[in-house]
């Protein structure tokens, strides 16, 4: 989820930044080797990284892609979705994965959240599945990855599509399952402040072999796998031609350099996932004694990665007095943003369907009062006691503004 504020150093803009990347020498290693390699794509380290990351999923397949944006708009293309078709997905969250939908030319078909987990209310999904309806865009909402067996349940009932936009959820699990193997298909998104980062880059996960083709295709201009040169023999005919494109497709592969950040990255994943954990107990053992705030919520059975950490302000609290807040706390050097706008009162969807205020009443309702405060790897404990201290201080200030 990209923001305008994040740093690969807790050194650079704010003082306590928002977001940034854990890097070590081995990611620095394994691009240089890369780069002194010769092969900087369609190589070893992309199937490398694919394999890593579709056995954290629990899939089969990986499928190496330019963004978790371009991974949803592949999957939905190779599973047919098109012009007249309607993807029922979530107004909270960033807005790639709606754009997604309108990509392939298929209606987004939004439906209100619930307030506790902050993902699609799973009774208002079935009600809103009508004969147009072709898939389910599940998001998992900052990571938790609550309600996803029972999208899974409704989608097979109704013989449609699950596609799990898992771009926020990389190694949590729920109820023993690994987020990313709940839907036909599974896409992951690395940009800087997600768990793991390829700078930008994304990974199509999959059980089904065709379907896993198709998107390898799809990301290379329509080719026909296999793709690689180097098993193809100069004027042969049929599968396997470099030149021959067999369907429309895109240029969306992820270079070897990037999959080489990649591969060293996912092979440190359980520490920097333990040490996402720790700033969120953190956070959590400081923040909840503070008046006027909600704390994620995280049902039993999920083991969270933590993609961000937000909290939002009780009912009562103002769009208006969310924003003062937040301002307060950049002016105190503290990173943080509103998270997230819905998507459903964004320019583009209002002139395209006519929404307006009041359409999803719940995501309405959290945009307006949620907060992304800094969280990332870096944050030491005595950053953690200024986020909170000086959270604490702007929420008093509202208070006593208001008489």
């Amino acid at each position: 989820m990209p923001t305008n504020d994040y740093s690969s150093s807790p050194s650079a803009g704010p003082e306590i930044t928002l977001s940034g990347p854990d890097i070590t020498d081995l990611e620095i290693e394994a691009v240089v080797r890369v780069l002194r390699s010769g092969r900087l794509s369609i190589g070893p380290m992309q199937e490398a990284f694919e394999a890593l990351v579709s056995e954290a999923a629990g899939c089969d397949h990986g499928v190496a892609v330019s963004s978790g944006t371009c991974g949803l708009h592949l999957a939905l293309l190779a599973l047919g979705i098109g012009p007249g078709d309607e993807v029922i997905t979530t107004p909270f969250s960033f807005v790639a994965s709606a754009n997604a939908i309108l990509y392939v030319g298929a209606t987004p078909k939004f439906v209100d959240i619930c307030p506790r987990s902050l993902n699609m209310d799973p009774e208002k999904v079935e009600r809103a599945i009508g004969p147009r309806t072709k898939a389910i865009l599940a998001v998992e909402a900052l990571g938790n990855p609550t309600h996803m067996d029972r999208y899974a349940a409704i989608a097979a009932k109704h013989e449609i599509h699950l596609v799990e936009d898992c771009c926020e959820a990389l190694g949590t699990s729920y109820n023993g399952r690994k987020c990313g193997s709940f839907g036909r298909v599974g896409v992951f998104g690395f940009y800087p402040n997600k768990q793991i980062t390829t700078g930008e880059g994304g990974m199509i996960v999959t059980d089904d072999p065709h379907l896993a083709d198709m998107c390898r295709s799809l990301r290379n201009q329509g080719r026909p796998m296999p793709a690689d040169p180097a098993t193809t023999t100069a004027g042969a005919t049929g599968l396997g031609v470099w030149l021959a494109h067999e369907r429309l497709g895109y240029n969306y592969r992820l270079s070897e350099i990037a999959c080489a950040l990649g591969v060293a990255q996912m092979r440190r994943l359980d520490r920097i996932i333990d040490a996402r954990r720790r700033v969120a107990v953190e956070y959590l053992n400081r923040l909840m004694d503070i008046p006027g705030i909600i704390l994620p919520t995280i049902e039993s059975g999920t083991s969270m990665s933590w993609f961000v950490f937000t909290v939002r302000l009780e009912r009562g609290y103002t769009s208006e007095e969310r924003d003062r807040v937040i301002q307060g706390l950049r002016n105190h050097d503290v990173g943080c943003a509103p998270y997230f706008p819905c998507i459903h009162l964004m320019p583009e969807y209002v002139r395209r369907f006519g929404y307006e205020r009041g359409s999803f009443p719940i995501a309405e309702s959290v945009s307006d009062r949620t907060i992304a405060l800094p969280f990332h790897n870096h944050l030491t404990e005595r950053d953690i006691d200024m986020v909170a201290q000086t959270l604490s201080l702007m929420l008093t200030r509202e208070n006593l503004a208001r008489g």
